[in-house]
């Protein structure tokens, strides 16, 4: 789809679309920016073509069609001037940035007529880092936002997203403002609050470890994001401020509305429109989007059930789109959740891993 793409930063992000795009055949030449010791691995691992260091910038961005920066938002920041003054008429730029406002701010302000800059934000990550970490699937079934400007052309948008999509992530367009306080909303608010309510329960225990034993379910599972390193997070808060506290007053209201109701019977009303509103939520994509129909089917603890229930839906050539293991008890069994396409092909599904002995029901 890209003569030749440049891809700024190969750390997981960038190596992995580098890896994916190789896979797919997007690009027929793919140019690494980054420190020397990270160009050499990726060439070691044959994720790039040639590659530059960052001091070599304007070579490595010079005769490429796409180029995207895959760096921390700061630095993205940064190298968005930089990039603009040395890429040809009819680049694409995108990034990766978590926030948009600020990036398409600074690349309005900068690129020359003839290039274009299309924000991005793929909603995949893993817990290792660095380029030997790159990963040709990490972007299956992940959604994948692109923020264009007022003056990006039709054709331009459409040739990102078939690039994207080709490596299978699901492509949502959105305005800038409306990404950064969905993503206020939905990602950033909640990081907030896990980080209080571990802090408050550090400044209750007084010593204890009572609390802190008691802690291993239901507030361990929903702090679980509290432990993100705040040096993924400096940038976000930086970048997302205004929306960030406008989104904790809100919740703060709420929880002023829930303390005076809490002993009462109206209480429940709250309750309730939350359990409504949480059953809606997509459960079966790494970000926002419809949801896709579900399997719920029920194996025994032994091995080869797994492959048992992916090469019976293989042999009848149906594809998962995602699969996760719900729960699991040593010596009983557990459930696993498939994610199919349409529900014509979960219906399928289903009665194809009946047929084999499973348990096997549609969700919802």
């Amino acid at each position: 789809m890209f003569e030749t793409v440049s891809i700024i930063g190969i750390g997981l992000i960038g190596g992995s679309l580098a890896a994916a795009f190789r896979r797919r055949s997007i690009s027929k030449r793919i140019i690494g920016i980054s420190s020397l010791d990270t160009i050499a691995k990726a060439k070691e691992l044959k994720l790039i073509d040639q590659g530059y260091g960052y001091d070599s910038l304007a070579q490595g961005v010079r005769n490429a069609n796409l180029v995207i920066l895959c760096t921390p938002i700061a630095r993205i920041i940064e190298l968005v001037p930089m990039v603009a003054e040395h890429v040809s008429p009819g680049t694409i730029i995108s990034d990766v940035g978590s926030t948009k406002r600020a990036i398409m701010t600074i690349a309005d302000e900068n690129l020359p007529e003839q290039a274009t800059f299309i924000g991005g934000h793929p909603m995949a990550g893993s817990e290792k880092r660095g380029v030997s970490a790159s990963d040709p699937f990490l972007f299956e079934n992940a959604i994948y936002i692109l923020t264009p400007s007022q003056r990006t052309l039709q054709n331009e948008i459409d040739s990102l997203r078939d690039a994207f999509s080709a490596i299978g992530a699901q492509v949502v367009i959105l305005d800038p403002e409306l990404h950064d306080r969905i993503a206020a909303t939905i990602s950033h608010l909640p990081q907030m609050l896990a980080v209080g309510l571990v802090n408050m329960l550090g400044s209750i225990t007084d010593g204890r470890s009572e609390y802190v034993r008691l802690a291993a379910g239901g507030f361990r599972d929903m702090t679980r994001i509290a432990s993100s390193p705040f040096t993924v997070w400096r940038d976000i808060c930086a970048t997302n401020r205004d929306l960030i506290r406008e989104k904790l007053d809100e919740y703060i209201s709420q929880l002023r509305e829930i303390r005076e109701l809490v002993g009462t019977e109206a209480l429940g009303e709250k309750y309730a429109q939350a359990s409504l509103i949480r059953n809606a939520i997509p459960k079966d994509t790494k970000g926002f989007l419809y949801p896709r129909p579900e399997v719920l089917v029920v194996t025994a603890d032994k091995p080869g059930m797994l492959a048992r229930i992916t090469t019976a839906l293989a042999d009848k050539e149906i594809n998962i789109s995602d699969i996760e293991v719900l729960k699991v008890r040593e010596g009983e069994g557990g459930t696993i959740r498939l994610a199919l396409m349409d529900n014509e092909t979960a219906k399928q599904a289903a009665e194809i891993l009946r047929e084999q002995g499973f348990e096997a029901r549609m969700r919802g």
